[in-house]
């Protein structure tokens, strides 16, 4: 496929073929048969790129928007004025998160078409938040051991019982796996299988045409939330996200990356090596700040993350600052002591000076 000349825009030494996104709710053809639409969300994180492929006289759908009316008059629109109510054939979703599979099982139902994901993101769509007005104490106990306020935790919870998250669950799933192809009008879309940012997100690779649909797994100028949750307390995303950019090299980097969100770009390799600079020099904030004393999550998270919006901001960048210490703790690199019920973290006592652990060299 050649690259698109008009509207050619150098940005972070990325290149971007359309310098403006589509209007909320328009879309914006980006090759022969694949539409890109752009919907919108009442969030800091306004909008949403979904990706429709023609298949035939259908179209395959990739991910789906949050379930909200909002969204689902986009889509009534879309069907109507877009496709000319041809039909939906199948619906894929790169992950679990709300913005991309809230409207899967009403998609799936209106069409009665499958849906097609891994098995770790099916599964990750039925973990929830309780139904109680409360925190449970295993929530309450992870913010409280990052040195979280009770007032600051009971904030946290009533965020994620907003109407924004929640799902409209298929009942069942055909399973994308590493390497899984599906034709899709006259294209080969490959599955490539990423980590860290969610436990199996899937992207879509058409070699021949040089296209990759990267979900969130590689975004153009924001970095993807590589965070640690109440689920799994202990849990080593960054360890995953590090080897899933390495991964993610065996794709070419001739492609046109078509992201989850912000503009389509070339540079893949060149954005997967600024990622992967981004997290060596947070976790080298953090060795540095634990130079010569302790520090609860909540004393570090400031480092990392000086600027939060709101609740939900300040809830993600408490997980990610817990992401870079699971992966140093786990590397031997900082130790953790509970005082009281805090966790605070210091430099491991080491006889060498320095780690390095998938590809990263952190001074200790």
């Amino acid at each position: 496929m050649s690259r698109p000349e008009s509207g050619r825009v150098l940005y972070s030494e990325l290149e971007y073929p359309w310098g403006k996104p589509p209007l909320p709710g328009e879309v914006q053809e980006v090759a022969d048969g694949v539409l890109w639409l752009r919907m919108p969300m009442p969030l800091g994180l306004d909008h949403i790129n979904l990706y429709l492929l023609q298949h035939g006289n259908g179209w395959v759908i990739v991910d789906t928007g949050l379930a909200l009316d909002q969204s689902r008059s986009v889509w009534e629109r879309v069907f109507e004025e877009v496709i000319h109510n041809e039909p939906v054939v199948g619906i894929i979703a790169t992950h679990f998160h709300f913005d991309h599979s809230g409207l899967l099982g009403w998609l799936s139902e209106r069409f009665r078409c499958p849906v097609y994901m891994t098995q770790g993101e099916y599964q990750s769509l039925f973990i929830s938040p309780s139904e109680s007005s409360e925190a449970n104490w295993e929530f309450r106990q992870f913010y409280q051991l990052c040195g979280v306020s009770d007032a600051q935790i009971s904030e946290f919870y009533k965020g994620l019982k907003r109407g924004h998250y929640q799902r409209i669950y298929p009942r069942s799933y055909r399973r994308l796996k590493e390497g899984s192809v599906l034709e899709i009008g006259k294209r080969r879309w490959r599955v490539v299988v990423g980590s860290g940012h969610s436990p199996e997100h899937a992207c879509l690779y058409c070699e021949d045409d040089q296209l990759f649909i990267s979900g969130d797994q590689v975004l153009p100028r924001i970095s993807s939330s590589v965070s640690v949750v109440a689920i799994e307390p202990d849990a080593n995303p960054l360890a995953d996200w590090l080897a899933s950019l390495q991964h993610l090299r065996k794709v070419a980097d001739e492609v046109l990356v078509l992201p989850a969100h912000e503009r389509p770009f070339y540079g893949l390799h060149k954005r997967l090596e600024q990622l992967e600079r981004h997290h060596r020099l947070h976790l080298q904030t953090v060795v540095d700040a634990l130079g010569s004393k302790s520090m609860t999550i909540n004393e570090l998270r400031p480092l990392l993350f000086p600027k939060v919006k709101d609740n939900f901001d300040l809830m993600l960048a408490t997980g990610e600052t817990l992401a870079h210490l699971n992966f140093l703790w786990d590397e031997g690199v900082v130790h953790r002591a509970q005082q009281g019920n805090c966790y605070r973290y210091g430099l491991a006592q080491r006889e060498d000076s320095a780690l390095e652990s998938n590809g990263l060299l952190v001074s200790a």
